[in-house]
């Protein structure tokens, strides 16, 4: 194997599809050079050019939008700074659980496809950019939303293109915007061929959108070269439910489950479980009490069981971590079992708990975790949502 070093016929100093510095990953075969690091996207030689798909021009037509509900004078004042940042710097929209920060970047993404410059929504999972991409398909009716993902990619062009992260190894160069949709989030978190990857894609400015930004996204913004704005309520104007925390064994944390459960019949409930495993366990002690479905990694048919789990007013849902973002369900109440497990950390704790209050039906909501001991990102995560809360407080 010949591993290529830079005295070699031909210099190579950055991997032109993944960022890639680290000569060692550059390997020279029969047919030119090539980089290991980002291999698995398929093997692109670093002789030839970097070219996206062919991508059309969008018109004036696709940039024309109509939300479903008005925003609020918060989320107007957002979606206006962003407006006018995005021109000249990476934006970070902290934003908490539902507050709406899909719909405050619309704007933005209109002025861009208006004046004939292509846009990318990307997201970590491939469950949210289906409901991403049918959410947008609404409000820019007018133009072609195209979904790129696993199962949906004989077609990569559209007015406005929703992916996942992975994807965007097809998009060398193509974008003028990329709004990154829960950069914290596995897999793209902490996996530097997709941030590689998401940066060659964007020849312009990246959108971020959280309400729990990683270590480098917080450091960039304390360096400066993240604009961060900040939104601490959610549009009904409820606070955020605050998780009630109960210490108890596991044999009284069932039955304290199963009491919750009968006192939230009323409306869809989630229970999160920190493993593969322990979610299809309990989904088979809950069968004896009614009907329940567990959604995990391993779940075939995850969009339909989803999209049925929905539909149920009062419906049992028992979930890995797969479920903590992105997916919004009318009216549900929140349960994590084992919380203080060290699979949960902090970002996925405050994520699931935002699952609940979304609904101006249903904005107080109900969350719930049940522990043996009191763990460092259950004690996080409680003060983070207050914080928040009190922010609001303050702001009023």
């Amino acid at each position: 194997m010949h591993i290529y070093k830079a005295e070699d016929d031909m210099a190579f100093d950055v991997c032109p599809r993944c960022g890639c510095k680290d000569p060692s990953y550059f390997y020279k075969g029969s047919k030119g050079v090539y980089c290991r690091r980002c291999v698995g996207f398929g093997r692109q030689m670093m002789e030839e050019e970097s070219t996206a798909v062919k991508l059309r021009v969008p018109g004036e037509q696709d940039g024309e939008y109509c939300l479903s509900f008005p925003l609020t004078p918060l989320q107007k004042e957002i979606s206006r700074q962003l407006r006018e940042q995005i021109h000249h710097t990476d934006v970070l929209l902290r934003c908490v659980c539902g507050a709406g920060k899909t719909e405050m970047v619309v704007e933005t993404i209109s002025d861009y496809l208006k004046a004939g410059k292509k846009v990318c929504f990307a997201i970590a999972r491939r469950q949210v950019v289906l409901e991403v991409a049918e959410r947008m398909q609404k409000y820019f009716h007018q133009t072609k939303v195209t979904a790129v993902c696993g199962g949906h990619t004989d077609v990569l062009d559209g007015g406005l293109i929703v992916c996942t992260t992975h994807q965007l190894y097809r998009y060398v160069g193509a974008f003028d915007l990329l709004v990154l949709d829960e950069p914290d989030a596995f897999p793209f978190r902490g996996d530097p061929v997709l941030h590689g990857i998401a940066r060659s894609a964007c020849r312009g400015h990246t959108v971020y959108l959280t309400a729990t930004p990683d270590e480098e996204l917080s450091r960039r913004v304390k360096e400066g070269s993240l604009l961060c704005l900040r939104l601490d309520q959610r549009p009904h104007g409820a606070p955020l439910p605050v998780p009630q925390v109960k210490l108890c064994m596991k044999g009284t944390a069932l039955l304290f489950l199963v009491r919750w459960l009968k006192a939230h019949d009323t409306h869809p409930r989630i229970i999160f479980m920190p493993s593969i495993a322990s979610a299809r366990r309990m989904c088979r002690f809950l069968r004896l009490f009614g009907r329940c479905s567990v959604c995990t990694s391993k779940s075939k048919d995850r969009d339909a069981l989803v999209e049925h789990y929905k539909k149920r007013k009062n419906g049992i849902l028992v979930a890995t971590t797969v479920m903590e973002r992105g997916v919004t369900i009318k009216d549900c109440d929140v349960c994590v079992f084992h919380a203080d497990s060290g699979v949960f950390d902090e970002a996925g704790l405050v994520q699931m708990a935002g699952r609940a209050g979304r609904n101006f039906d249903h904005p107080t909501g109900d969350v719930l975790f049940l522990c043996q001991k009191r763990s460092e990102a259950v004690e996080n995560c409680v003060r983070q949502i207050e914080r928040s809360n009190d922010a609001v407080s303050v702001m009023s």
